[in-house]
């Protein structure tokens, strides 16, 4: 009688490596990613080795926080605190330092360092700020880099990694801005000092070119060179590549104490080889003081959201209004960093915006009637908007716009 070999039991460690990729690419979120990958070395390397579809983005607040779509819970990842953080960077978190900054990315514990804003090497080297006559006093004419370069409020409202080789800042003071350059690791950035200063919007890196949107809705494409004598990179020319035909911003009387003032946000996107123009604009009231108290100031409270896509037509040099991005495109938008995102896959809705409330720093145009908030969700198909994760929710402060999104890397 032969006896029967008796069967080794089958582990979960045992999932050959291609249905453990079908399961990972079936997880929208990165904690989920995570957690598959923690099972043991198997589906860690099925986690490193398979290739996925880009995982949602996280939602990431000042405390050191984070928020995948898919949970109302919030977590932290695993080591540094991630706390105190400046603004966000694809999946970069930038951190204030007395030299400059230093990025940390916390899915690989990455890190890169960028200069100080005190430290910008001019083209021309011995530039120096001009002004015009104008009566008795000194006008700027036109403002320029040189005049608000060593202000105590010049922070960073932008900022792109753009390549291994190449860092883009928009740098300013409230709504007047320039763009500067840089290599990662550099001693310094690079600046034109006698380009005028624009109300920059936004930039995106698109198809090898840095653009970027002002507040008329000028396309500029800003052309970068390298510095002959060091081999740095440098801003050697902006030009308009389209022409904005802006909305206007006016005041319609209501009541006597109440008017409608529109404001508006633009954002630069990549969707699936276009580059998108966005357009929010938020509907406000604008709450006059009391005729009895004429010297009281008046309250400007936000209002409904609404939003314009356009794309670019370089060909026409012409902004062209789009009524739908596709049943798998999700916009995620915040002025420091945005994201067009598919998402059919994870069985999402596409034509569809998720944005934030994103102030920018010394430029505040409006308050607001609550006290708490939350992202929400604008659809493109009949215009409404809500709040899919109530419970994914912070106390508005002066530090709201820290809350951002964070990109885990494709």
């Amino acid at each position: 009688m032969v006896e029967a070999t008796p069967q080794r039991s089958r582990s979960w460690s045992d999932i050959p490596m291609d249905i453990a990729g079908l399961v990972l690419r079936l997880l929208p979120a990165h904690a989920d990613r995570a957690r598959f990958a923690a099972v043991c070395p198997q589906w860690r390397a099925a986690a490193r080795l398979c290739p996925l579809p880009t995982p949602l983005p996280l939602l990431a607040l000042p405390d050191g926080t984070f928020y995948s779509l898919s949970y109302d819970e919030p977590f932290r990842f695993p080591g540094f605190g991630f706390a105190d953080y400046k603004t966000t960077c694809g999946s970069w978190l930038v951190f204030p330092a007395d030299d400059g900054c230093f990025l940390v990315d916390p899915f690989t514990g990455a890190t890169v360092t960028l200069p100080a804003l005190s430290s910008v090497r001019l083209r021309p080297p011995n530039a120096v700020a001009k002004y015009d006559l104008q009566g008795n006093s000194r006008a700027a004419s036109p403002a320029t880099w040189m005049h608000i370069h060593d202000s105590e409020k010049l922070h960073i409202s932008k900022l792109i990694l753009c390549s291994p080789n190449l860092v883009a800042a928009i740098v300013g003071i409230g709504h007047s801005s320039q763009i500067l350059v840089c290599q990662p690791g550099a001693l310094s950035w690079s600046g034109r000092a006698y380009d005028a200063i624009k109300e920059f919007e936004d930039m995106a890196f698109y198809q090898g070119k840095l653009y970027a949107i002002a507040s008329d809705e000028n396309l500029l494409v800003v052309n970068i060179s390298q510095d002959q004598s060091t081999g740095n990179p440098q801003v050697s020319r902006i030009g308009r590549v389209i022409k904005g035909e802006p909305f206007c911003t006016y005041f319609v009387h209501e009541y006597l104490t109440v008017d409608i003032v529109p404001n508006k946000k633009l954002y630069l996107v990549e969707s699936r080889g276009t580059l998108l123009m966005i357009r929010r604009k938020i509907w406000c009231l604008c709450k006059h003081a009391p005729l009895t108290e004429p010297e009281a100031p008046r309250h400007v409270v936000s209002g409904p959201n609404q939003f314009d896509v356009f794309k670019a037509d370089f060909e026409q040099s012409q902004w062209v209004k789009v009524t739908t991005m596709g049943e798998e495109q999700v916009l995620f938008l915040w002025r420091r960093c945005s994201r067009a995102v598919s998402v059919s896959r994870y069985g999402m809705s596409g034509d569809q915006i998720f944005f934030l409330d994103d102030d920018e720093e010394n430029a505040k145009q409006y308050e607001y009637n609550e006290e708490i908030t939350s992202f929400s969700v604008y659809d493109m198909r009949d215009g409404k908007i809500y709040s899919p994760l109530p419970k994914a929710s912070w106390k508005r402060c002066d530090e709201m716009r820290l809350v951002a999104w964070l990109f885990p890397q494709d």
